[in-house]
């Protein structure tokens, strides 16, 4: 007898405010309780500091005046990484088919496993039931014929849930949920479509790809309207390797004088530079991003004339786009720095240059690579940086 099919073939697992998660599971007297990772800062908050209106990347003193009795716990990355790795390993064994997004959610494709699995909805309850009883962390899943609509069924579901978007109820779903529910829109564009009296998803579908593209241009308007009417072809991707790689650091509000911004910024792509020789990986290009004391925003580029994974000729690149930025700075003050390396190739993509030079140019970069991977990453730094805090190294999915 032909059964139809009537559920996605995607499941969207995403575990539920995961560092704060994971304190709570290792600390019986925490659970129930606000709590916030990260003091600086705030890292992640428990489901019960944001219902007080806690985010994470909130400056830890404006957290603490919404939730004064939150509970604040130091960050433990080795604990969340073995927590990451436990799940994946869960992932794993569900499907062969699974593309992390980062150490705590992934898309995961069952649809061929019907005959031996079940559902896609009988397979992510089992799912869930895997994780909270090997990892012991709540997880919430989105079932959905596409990615997109799969993360966002997940991202209504939170926490700790379960949805299940059928074929027939797709765009019954879809549209009543606000325009912020769509990738892409961020506050600019949603200011940009509320303005217009877009509020909905709904709304946005009606308008039609030529306004959508006078709008907001022709690549975000004909996107939007793709996602509006759930029109989104990709494939879950197993083993699909990173387009970019970057790292950030929250400067809190005091001023920091050029030398102590140079610093950080040496500190950030020291970091960058090592993972992309470890992952056997070159970058074209070095993006600087900037958050500023009034909440504004900024970010500039710079494209290498040879791909490169040497520490110096990233950390060149880097050093003349702060230099360039920093009127901007002076003026607005820096809350937040980041870098991103991407354009990224394998190592052995690249065409090779002439050694005219004596010494191999990324020798320096090996030894230092080497010493550290044998003692520790502190083992040799920079003496710029003695004496400083580098800031959290945090976990990430393989390079």
């Amino acid at each position: 007898m032909f059964v139809p099919i009537i559920e996605g073939p995607i499941l969207h697992a995403d575990l539920d405010s995961f560092y704060a998660s994971v304190e709570q599971r290792d600390d019986p007297a925490l659970r129930g309780r606000p709590v916030l990772v990260g003091g600086g800062v705030v890292l992640a908050a428990s489901y019960e500091a944001k219902a007080y209106g806690v985010r994470t990347a909130m400056n830890g003193r404006q957290a603490r005046t919404l939730c004064p009795h939150a509970v604040v716990v130091p960050p433990r990355m080795s604990a969340y990484a073995e927590a990451s790795k436990a799940v994946f390993e869960v992932f794993e064994q569900t499907t062969p088919l699974v593309e992390g997004l980062s150490i705590d959610e992934a898309f995961l494709d069952v649809g061929g496993l019907a005959k031996i699995s079940g559902s896609p909805s009988q397979i992510a309850a089992r799912l869930r039931a895997d994780v909270l009883a090997r990892v012991g962390l709540p997880i919430t899943v989105g079932v959905a014929r596409t990615k997109f609509l799969a993360k966002v069924a997940s991202g209504v579901a939170k926490p700790d849930g379960l949805l299940v978007v059928p074929h027939d109820g797709e765009l019954a779903f879809l549209h009543p949920l606000p325009v912020e529910r769509l990738w892409g829109v961020g506050k600019v564009t949603a200011r940009k479509l509320h303005d217009r009296g877009i509020a909905t998803v709904r709304d946005l579908a009606a308008l039609g790809e030529r306004e959508l593209v006078s709008m907001l241009g022709r690549a975000a308007g004909r996107h939007l309207l793709a996602l509006a009417l759930n029109h989104d072809p990709r494939p879950v991707r197993p083993g699909r390797r990173r387009r970019s790689i970057g790292a950030q650091r929250a400067l809190g509000g005091r001023p920091r004088p050029p030398s102590e911004l140079d610093a950080i910024l040496t500190s950030l792509v020291d970091r960058l530079a090592r993972r992309l020789r470890a992952a056997k990986r070159v970058c074209r290009t070095v993006t600087l991003r900037m958050r500023f004391a009034d909440f504004t925003r900024a970010t500039r580029s710079r494209t290498l004339s040879q791909p490169t994974m040497h520490t110096g000729a990233i950390l060149a690149a880097a050093r003349s786009l702060l230099g360039a930025a920093q009127p901007t700075i002076d003026e607005k003050g820096l809350t937040l720095i980041g870098f991103a390396l991407s354009n990224l190739d394998n190592e052995g993509s690249v065409q090779l240059v002439l050694p005219f030079e004596e010494h191999a140019e990324g020798a320096l970069d090996t030894a230092l690579d080497t010493l550290r991977d044998r003692y520790g990453s502190k083992a040799v730094t920079r003496a710029a940086l003695l004496g400083r805090d580098e800031g959290i190294t945090v976990p990430h999915l393989p390079d």
